[in-house]
């Protein structure tokens, strides 16, 4: 299986409490989105309004995004930094340029005695660490990180329920983590530890990931030898909620029967997670996973959440499609999506004049911050080429 640079990959800000439920269905791209996926169907086409759009971003972060501290973002700690940085460098900009050189010294600033990266009194360690293992390690190419991320990969399989802390195999909570503190296992914060230990070198069948794995099973609503817990015989249809920690809860609400509603940012967290972690195309939680998307393509709106958490959605997207190795993606109708181009004509069409990206239509989980939400659509667009 062809991964690219799926070691590089992440996923960030778990979505909060919404409760507002869309017809899980894919809708037509505008006219204009529909004109310009017609020109974008070769690699060469593609990669160069990639090139063109991302400069634009790129630009915005440099000029109007950064603070003098070289952060991105003043009051969210090194989350929304670590982010912007794997974005512009995952696009081609070097670790040397001086507006990226200024980021990742911010980021060295908040390295811990004990290999977390984090601000004081954080209470998002853990999230705050992996997320700066990711920007380390894509602008490691000279070693220069090795230390640190190696330091951090040991903070962050710390922060991991497991035996240490009572939780056996058996545990709803076992192999799962959640922002810190040894808070709430979820499967947004269990996503970005398994890119954090890929991105950190480990493979996918170390001990820490194959934990994590028992963790996204549960997180899913499908009945097997993997998950026995009582949430996918109320809503067996394949697809992924938040957590099945603390008695389980989706942010998509839940159905009368009190299942657990699936939603597409989930679902493709939790492919992805099973991808990256080595499970097979052809076992049945990954063709659940599969199937449930097919159902519900759409890349107007995150299906079960609306228009709440949607740049979220489109990286995650871009993420698990790009490690489901697949040039088209079919839906339930049978249509081909040739999924590269429908998503970097709906980035262009969505992108501000002055290069950056925000969620106009909802704000929550902090997508009216323009540094985080262009983070998310660069990263996105690296996967488009």
């Amino acid at each position: 299986m062809r991964m690219g640079r799926l070691s590089r990959a992440w996923v960030s800000l778990s979505l909060g409490g919404c409760l507002a439920i869309v017809p899980l269905a894919w809708q037509a791209p505008t006219l204009m989105a529909q004109s310009e996926q017609s020109e974008l169907t070769s690699d060469s086409a593609r990669t160069e309004r990639v090139e063109e759009v991302a400069a634009k971003a790129i630009e915005f972060l440099k000029v109007r995004g950064q603070l003098e501290d070289g952060s991105f973002s003043a009051t969210q700690g090194p989350g929304v930094t670590a982010l912007v940085l794997t974005a512009v460098l995952r696009n081609g900009v070097d670790a040397d340029v001086p507006f990226v050189k200024k980021g990742l010294a911010y980021l060295e600033d908040l390295i811990h005695d004990d290999g977390g990266i984090y601000t004081e009194d954080s209470r998002v360690k853990n999230y705050e660490t992996c997320l700066s293992i990711m920007a380390f390690a894509e602008a490691n190419g000279d070693g220069r990180y090795t230390e640190v991320i190696e330091r951090a990969k040991a903070f962050v399989v710390g922060e991991q329920y497991d035996e240490a802390e009572g939780k056996t195999p058996e545990d709803p909570f076992y192999g799962g983590t959640g922002y810190g503190s040894k808070g709430r296992p979820d499967l947004s914060n269990t996503a970005v530890l398994i890119e954090a230990l890929i991105a950190a070198g480990e493979d996918a069948d170390s001990e820490a990931i194959q934990r994590a794995l028992y963790f996204v099973s549960r997180a899913q609503n499908l009945e097997s030898e993997h998950n026995t817990l009582p949430f996918p015989q109320l809503n067996p249809d394949g697809g992924f909620y938040y957590t099945p920690a603390n008695g389980g809860e989706s942010q998509a609400g839940t159905l009368d029967n009190g299942g657990l509603r699936s939603y597409a940012s989930m679902t493709y967290a939790g492919l992805k997670s099973m991808i990256y972690a080595g499970v097979d195309k052809d076992d049945q939680r990954v063709q659940a996973a599969v199937e449930w998307l097919e159902k519900n393509y759409d890349l107007e709106s995150n299906p079960g959440m609306g228009t709440a958490g949607l740049y979220y959605y489109y990286h995650t997207v871009a993420k698990s499609l790009s490690a489901y190795d697949e040039p088209t993606f079919t839906d339930e109708a049978g249509t081909a999506h040739d999924w590269r181009a429908e998503l970097l004509a709906e980035l262009a069409g969505r992108q501000q004049d002055d290069g950056s990206w925000v969620n106009s239509e909802n704000p929550r989980w902090m997508e009216d911050n323009p540094s985080l939400v262009t983070a998310y659509a660069l990263i996105a667009l690296s996967y488009c080429r």
